[in-house]
């Protein structure tokens, strides 16, 4: 990379920069703490991708999502998802209306999947059947009504909300839909003094709100910068042995996993860890990704992605104790796969 090149690309990851500081600045008016959930869910929007936050009612993740939307200046809509929620109540229908000339037409009327950012507010309230309406909307950004095919605009992202499974009235989400999320954000309760802050916000004057800071050709921007961003190869397979690790009946597994889990996590899920890094290394100011983002993400990005067995379910297992198992053995300098391959004759790729 030449001298020019290397500085504009500077110019870029600063600049880069200074506009997340400025977006987490603008949502602190109206969210208090939480700054992991805050980045989790601007990586997803950048990613392209989606984000499931969960938590009890009353954290302020629907409030979040509304003041993402303020201050990207971004198309929002939201619905609220019950358990008498039809699929064209979100993706929309055809409908016979009259014409000008006289005479009868069929026309879309599109629903609130047409937007920006969509707040699926307690998605798991609805029946799998609606649920799953937005798996193509949420894959490939496009919805297929009556054999027509609707592009959607971009950015466009799903941030849903929902309560834990254990509450009355929650169905399960599909693994095919938990599949589709970048991301599944745990929101915690908040500690004494977030609640003191909440409490001086939300029950005194008359608050501040986010004032608009990004534009949609800002945002389209940022996200094609977050592909340019390189990886090494070494940093690329430790994601990559990371993701295997995860499935237990593999070799790298760890005992945690091989005891009490069920199903791994997907390429899809190799593909979120890699974004997701790359967006990392940017918050800091770096145009590189490095093994330490792959371990700062891998969290959110595989724990909607492996599955426990009845045993680990029984024994209340979390997916990120598999997670860590996982982290830690690598780290250890276990042998992967990369490191098998290369005993038997196969190409040497540097492992962290």
């Amino acid at each position: 990379m030449s001298e020019v090149d290397a500085g504009e690309v500077r110019a870029e990851v600063d600049k880069f920069r200074a506009s997340i500081t400025t977006v987490r600045e603008e949502i602190g008016k109206a969210i208090v703490g939480n700054r992991e959930v805050v980045d989790g869910v601007l990586t997803c929007l950048l990613a392209g991708g989606h984000a499931l936050l969960e938590g009890v009612p009353g954290l302020g993740k629907t409030m979040l999502v509304r003041a993402l939307a303020e201050v990207m200046s971004l198309q929002f809509s939201r619905v609220q998802f019950t358990p008498d929620l039809m699929p064209a109540d979100i993706l929309g229908t055809t409908v016979i209306d009259d014409k000008k000339e006289g005479g009868k037409a069929f026309y879309f009327r599109k629903g609130p999947v047409f937007t920006n950012i969509m707040l699926a507010d307690e998605i798991n309230r609805a029946t799998p059947k609606t649920q799953s309406a937005l798996l193509e909307a949420m894959g490939e950004h496009r919805v297929s009504i009556a054999n027509v095919t609707h592009t959607l605009e971009e950015p466009f992202v799903v941030l849903a909300t929902q309560n834990p499974l254990e509450m009355e009235g929650t169905y399960p989400l599909p693994e095919a839909q938990l599949d589709r999320f970048l991301f599944k954000l745990n929101v915690p309760f908040p500690n004494r003094d977030e609640l003191h802050a909440i409490l001086d916000l939300t029950t005194g004057e008359a608050k501040a709100r986010p004032t608009p800071v990004l534009d949609q050709k800002t945002i389209l921007e940022m996200q094609q910068l977050v592909r340019r961003v390189p990886v090494a190869r070494h940093v690329q397979d430790y994601a990559i042995r990371v993701v295997q690790a995860t499935h237990p009946d593999g070799p790298d597994a760890p005992a945690l996993c091989k005891q009490f889990g069920r199903v791994g996590a997907s390429p899809r899920g190799a593909q979120s860890v890699l974004l997701a890094a790359k967006i990392r290394a940017l918050f800091e100011g770096r145009f590189a990704a490095s093994v330490d983002d792959v371990r700062a993400v891998a969290h959110p990005a595989l724990r909607h992605r492996i599955l426990l067995n009845f045993e680990g379910e029984a024994e209340g297992v979390k997916t990120d104790q598999v997670i860590d198992a996982v982290i830690k053995d690598i780290a250890e300098g276990k042998p992967g796969l990369a490191d098998k391959s290369a005993k038997k004759g196969g190409a040497t790729v540097g492992v962290a």
